[in-house]
């Protein structure tokens, strides 16, 4: 009987802990079929940050190490260097990333740390009960912003991405969504792209994913994928912001 399709052996058989709806599942396919594909698997590291992914140390079929709350970077950066020809990751949300974590990100892509960063945006803090984050957007209602964000007092969503083109050592940055199936596809290739430049040596990269919290956002599924694409990508625009395309000395 001809196979059609199998779960990637990137992923354990563990049951997934996110709510109905949420997109971290849809990334973590992409990231291990991503290596997978690579043949990569099984000299992979990846590090699980503090959020909706604390777990993700367990739905990886990889190496994996826990990091504290913002320092996945500065852990992916002590691996790589003691393991360099290993294929070291990193797996972030936009409270870890972009808040707590920012200056441990920052500096290992000014160093051009050889290591993949998946960064997933989902506008809020959703382990810890929906609260504003660094990338809510401007009239977004959260638990702490209850009237919406507002950016004389909240500051503007911070872009990511946006930054991270501008600093030297970052060889290859993306931003990419997963609300329909075209934009899956791109993301795949985009982290697929992401671990290749790495396996080449050519230096930091980064994948920013725009991702759903359908509970924290109060909305179904169907509707948070569209929100997604109504609300979210015009503030955060989708698209390459960054590729060298050299190698990396």
């Amino acid at each position: 009987m001809e196979v059609k399709y199998r779960k990637s052996q990137g992923l354990t058989d563990k049951k997934l802990s996110y709510c109905p709806g949420c997109t971290h599942g849809i990334v973590h396919k992409l990231v291990a079929e991503s290596l997978e594909e690579l043949g990569v698997l099984g000299k992979s590291v990846g590090v699980a940050s503090v959020g909706c992914s604390v777990f993700s140390y367990e739905f990886f079929n990889c190496d994996m190490q826990q990091a504290p709350h913002g320092r996945a970077c500065a852990e992916a950066t002590g691996i790589k260097r003691v393991l360099p020809n290993n294929v070291v990751f990193t797996y972030q949300g936009d409270g870890d990333l972009a808040s707590i974590g920012i200056a441990e990100t920052i500096h290992a892509a000014n160093r051009g740390e050889n290591i993949t960063v998946i960064f997933i945006n989902n506008a809020i803090y959703g382990m810890t009960g929906g609260q504003m984050a660094p990338t809510t957007l401007e009239g977004q209602r959260t638990t702490t912003s209850q009237d919406g964000r507002n950016h004389l007092i909240h500051g503007n969503p911070i872009k990511i991405s946006e930054i991270f083109s501008q600093i030297e050592g970052a060889a290859y940055v993306e931003r990419v969504s997963v609300y329909n199936p075209k934009q899956l596809m791109k993301a795949k290739k985009a982290i697929k792209k992401a671990f290749t430049y790495q396996v080449e040596k050519r230096g930091f990269t980064l994948i920013e994913v725009l991702s759903s919290c359908p509970v924290n956002w109060g909305m179904t599924p169907p509707d948070a994928l569209k929100w997604i694409e109504e609300k979210m990508t015009p503030v955060f625009p989708m698209g390459v912001f960054k590729d060298s395309g050299e190698a990396h000395e």
